[in-house]
């Protein structure tokens, strides 16, 4: 089965959004994974957003990339700059994509402007894992 890593800094907004919907648009394909090179905790806002499209993030943990180094991925999703510069060696050969989407947890303004930068960079990368699994898990 293909085996899918997102990884960001700090696996809290950005790569648990990008891990909930390639669960949702990847189905039984795919065998999906998220991490940082730090762990922050899962944003509530990320959960709170992903809820409003449908989809429970709730149940997903913030988990470092160590914890990963023995599985052998197919695919290495970056979703923000940092992450891809920063990210210790990482033995594989996956394939490895980059998109750095925004932070939303960096938004300021008021709780509807906050929200709005969430729903944003959410429809970003609901985007970017439906073309995703369009192109790359065809079975």
């Amino acid at each position: 089965m293909t085996k899918i890593l997102v990884l960001c800094t700090g696996n809290s907004c950005r790569s648990q959004i990008a891990e909930g919907y390639l669960r949702y648009f990847a189905e039984e394909k795919a065998e999906i994974y998220s991490a940082g090179i730090e762990t922050h905790g899962v944003n509530p806002k990320a959960i709170e957003i992903m809820k409003r499209d449908g989809i429970d993030i709730s149940g997903h943990t913030s988990n470092n990339i160590n914890e990963y180094l023995d599985i052998d991925f197919d695919y290495v999703i970056t979703v923000c700059d940092h992450a891809r510069e920063s990210c210790p060696y990482f033995p594989t050969n996956a394939v490895k994509l980059h998109y750095n989407f925004p932070d939303p947890a960096k938004a300021i303004g008021t709780d509807e402007e906050f929200i709005e930068a969430f729903r944003e960079v959410r429809e970003m990368i609901r985007r970017y894992t439906h073309n995703f699994v369009n192109e790359n898990l065809k079975r």
